[in-house]
């Protein structure tokens, strides 16, 4: 079906040459659309990907007071259109939140998985940015303080099936945002999880003995 529309509009654009070849050109263009890849990288050129999560390197912050605790630096970085389905990368970006920088690096290096690549390269790129843009002194003193990623294009394509139908398949992107802080990651990143039932009767075993009863000795 794709080569019949094909070669019909090249016979139209051969055959009317003039001001209507380039809209025949660009009838020739969008029978391919089907492919899903043909026309990934040109179309919609000027659409990079968001960009506010960039902008929150460029806040400007009052200067402290001298007993104040200092403020932690941090850069954020973003990897956008990645070929790769957001579900998938959500298991990987989930894997890192709250490790140091070398440790989650050294654990992408060993998932079998083709997003940990993706992350492992925008976390390189993140600690590069940090020393050599934002004044971090090591390099090894970051973590990673959050680690998300979300849905990019949806490129919608055809794919045959037997008798003559035809089915619908969908090429996903997304893209993968990373924050990294300066100073050691904290001992617990995630909340607990729920307590017992035998850890919750002990606790209330232990506040029913340490209550005061009013009004006596």
């Amino acid at each position: 079906m794709a080569t019949f529309l094909a070669n019909t509009f090249k016979r139209l654009a051969l055959s009317e040459r003039g001001t209507s070849t380039g809209a025949a050109l660009r009838l020739i263009a969008a029978s391919n659309l089907h492919t899903g890849n043909a026309l990934a990288k040109n179309w919609n050129g000027h659409n990079t990907g968001p960009q506010r999560w960039l902008q929150y390197n460029k806040v400007i912050y009052p200067p402290q007071q001298p007993e104040d605790q200092p403020r932690p630096a941090y850069v954020c970085h973003q990897k956008t259109n990645i070929k790769y389905s957001p579900k998938k990368m959500w298991y990987v970006a989930s894997f890192v939140r709250g490790m140091s920088v070398d440790e989650a690096v050294k654990q992408l290096s060993f998932i079998d998985k083709q997003g940990a690549s993706y992350v492992k390269e925008a976390i390189l790129e993140a600690v590069d940015m940090a020393v050599k843009r934002h004044n971090v002194e090591y390099r090894t003193n970051l973590w990673v303080a959050e680690s998300f990623c979300g849905k990019g294009r949806v490129f919608k394509g055809m794919r045959r099936h037997g008798r003559g139908r035809t089915g619908e398949v969908e090429y996903k992107h997304c893209h993968y945002f990373v924050r990294l802080e300066e100073g050691t990651p904290p001992d617990h990143y995630y909340q607990p999880g729920p307590k017992t039932g035998e850890q919750q009767l002990a606790e209330w075993e232990e506040s029913m003995r340490k209550r005061k009863v009013t009004g006596s000795l």
